[in-house]
């Protein structure tokens, strides 16, 4: 859709080019709120793993990620009319009218394509090459990130013109990460010793940073995706932040029900998992609407995280029990209360906002279970087909998983006690 320059507004542009940099920002403060959580002599693998995604993403976005998520009209995938970036600054997708250039949306949406892959680093946490995550990355990015964009962001994917609504991500970056990160431990295996062996978080600290800068960063995530400096992004920030304290107080109350304290990684947890469940219906609902979402999501993540144990799937860092269950229960919950007086795009209500109708929800269903199949079968096949070809297979040898991935795989260590 060639781009009209008369309808330019220069403070949309400047909010979304601002909210680019928010997004990119979220990558490091994931990198420390995953780095907290592992153990001292895996904090730079587990960092080095996130910010490899800000380059490699980065450069395959320009070649052919952007134009098979948003180029053409075909509803299942892009077409490479936008590969290698030709014609960004002219034309922007099929049937979206922009208000920003066409480079800008291209800018801001890769930041989302970086952040989504970083999110399943938390799940394979202590155990796979780094040589493997290089070769998973690039082919995750391409195979599986494009074409979930393409179904539900662009205007002429197949979710998107079902009807089925996603704000900012819920199904494309926080499902999609989210099954992802459960194939990618089952095609791995446990850490050596898990769960007899305790594996304590190094640094707690580092962690509540990292929610932090996440927490901030999750504005430009949400509130940007209006793709515009209006009232929808307004509406878009402070449910956002409302989920986000709410689900805290959700899982804190669970949390100190069950097992008797309130903890700092339960707050940093708990605030996560109402940044990932709002992700979907920031920009569709209103009132008190993201308050119960996110508390809803603070409890019910923090009950989802004890089901590793039960099935024996070591997700290192909780990934499916935030992201993957927060994102369904957000973009479910979505088609309960989204609402057309916040949104004109809203053309099906929620369930509680019309007397009973199901449109929606059954939408909402349809996108997640056909994210939940797409990206879990993608990955499962990606990840066999790389312990097949990468020299050594895709996990880290014992040896190299008892000296831990920081010496073993980066020749580095992140704290020196030798002279002190």
């Amino acid at each position: 859709m060639t781009f009209d320059p008369a309808a330019l507004n220069a403070g949309d542009t400047a909010w979304v080019l601002a909210s680019a940099a928010l997004v990119l920002f979220m990558t490091p403060g994931l990198a420390f709120f995953y780095g907290g959580m592992v153990r001292a002599k895996n904090v730079l693998a587990m960092l080095m793993q996130n910010f490899f995604c800000m380059g490699l993403v980065s450069v395959l976005w320009a070649f052919v990620g952007y134009s098979l998520a948003f180029a053409g009209d075909h509803p299942l995938i892009g077409n490479l009319d936008f590969a290698g970036m030709k014609d960004t600054v002219t034309k922007g997708p099929v049937l979206l009218p922009l208000t920003i250039p066409p480079i800008a949306f291209s800018g801001y949406q890769l930041m989302f394509a970086i952040i989504t892959p970083a999110l399943i680093t938390g799940a394979i946490a202590d155990r796979m090459r780094f040589s493997a995550w290089v070769w998973f990355l690039g082919l995750w990015a391409i195979l599986v990130y494009s074409p979930v964009a393409h179904w539900v962001f662009a205007p002429s994917g197949w979710l998107f013109e079902r009807g089925a609504l996603d704000f900012a991500g819920g199904t494309v970056v926080h499902i999609n990460a989210g099954v992802a990160a459960l194939a990618a431990v089952i095609v791995l295996g446990k850490r050596k010793g898990w769960p007899s062996k305790a594996m304590p978080p190094h640094s707690l600290p580092l962690t509540l940073l990292g929610t932090g800068i996440l927490w901030f960063g999750w504005f430009g995530f949400n509130a940007g995706s209006a793709l515009g400096a209006n009232g929808l992004a307004a509406q878009a920030l402070l449910n956002t932040h409302m989920a986000a304290a709410a689900a805290m107080l959700g899982w804190l109350v669970v949390e100190r029900l069950k097992g008797g304290h309130a903890t700092t990684l339960g707050a940093a947890s708990g605030a996560v998992a109402g940044l990932v469940a709002i992700t979907p219906c920031a920009g569709f609902v209103g009132g008190l609407a993201p308050i119960a979402i996110g508390f809803i999501a603070g409890a019910v993540c923090f009950l989802a995280i004890s089901l590793k144990n039960r099935f024996g799937y070591d997700d290192s860092l909780d990934v499916v029990g935030v992201h993957l269950v927060g994102g369904v229960v957000g973009s479910l919950l979505l088609g309960f209360f989204a609402d057309p007086k916040v949104n004109v795009a809203v053309t099906a209500p929620g369930l509680f906002i019309t007397d009973g109708k199901v449109d929606l929800l059954v939408d909402q269903l349809v996108a997640v279970g056909a994210t939940l199949v797409f990206s879990g079968v993608m990955t499962f096949v990606i990840l066999k087909v790389l312990d097949l070809v990468v020299p050594g297979g895709i996990r880290a040898t014992d040896e190299a998983e008892e000296q831990g991935l920081d010496l073993s795989q980066h020749s580095e260590v992140a704290y020196s006690y030798a002279e002190r």
